[in-house]
């Protein structure tokens, strides 16, 4: 069976979590709300909840080898972290790393002020891993522009795993002064 980890995948990447089961995967998704997750879990039984925050690097490590030795190791994860990127990246790839072997891919999704050259330094190299990068930028509409619904961050992120893409930006970056 395949396995994917969604860490924020109970909000605004809920529809590639319930796209992901679809897929045939079994996800295990970290969030912190548990109103969000009952909902989520309520949609798929291929959901596994993970009701923990990422900055406790500990249960963090505790809870993905508990995943892994329940569910066999990660194909893919993605990611959407708002701080600490790197450190948590880290910690993810390292416990995913210490209970399996396998090659996987991960999706790291990335806000509009992003640098991502820096951002594939700090993390890029991880053993086994390929490494992919999704940038959430803004939609101009009518001479006004707006932030990504849910639903499109979902679908840029589903696209960029179908296609594989190293780099994917959903939405726009340009003209940076328009954006909301």
């Amino acid at each position: 069976m395949k396995h994917a980890l969604v860490v924020g995948g109970s909000g605004m990447l809920a529809k590639a979590s319930l796209w992901l089961a679809d897929q045939g995967y079994i996800v295990s998704v970290i969030g912190r709300s548990s109103r969000k997750m009952n909902k989520l879990t309520e949609a798929c039984s291929t959901i596994i909840p993970m009701l923990v925050d990422y900055n406790d690097e500990e249960l963090l490590t505790r809870e993905i080898c508990s995943s892994v030795a329940a569910h066999g190791a990660y194909n893919i994860v993605v990611a959407w972290i708002h701080r600490n990127d790197a450190k948590i990246i880290h910690a993810i790839s390292n416990a995913i790393r210490s209970a399996s072997d396998r090659e996987w891919s991960l999706y790291h999704v990335l806000g509009s002020r992003s640098n991502l050259d820096e951002i594939g330094e700090e993390i890029g190299g991880i053993p086994n891993c390929e490494y992919h990068q999704v940038q959430l930028g803004f939609v101009i509409e009518n001479e006004a522009s707006r932030w990504l619904t849910n639903d499109e961050i979902s679908n840029g992120v589903i696209h960029s795993i179908q296609n594989g893409a190293k780099r994917t930006v959903v939405g726009t970056l340009t003209p940076w002064e328009k954006r909301p």
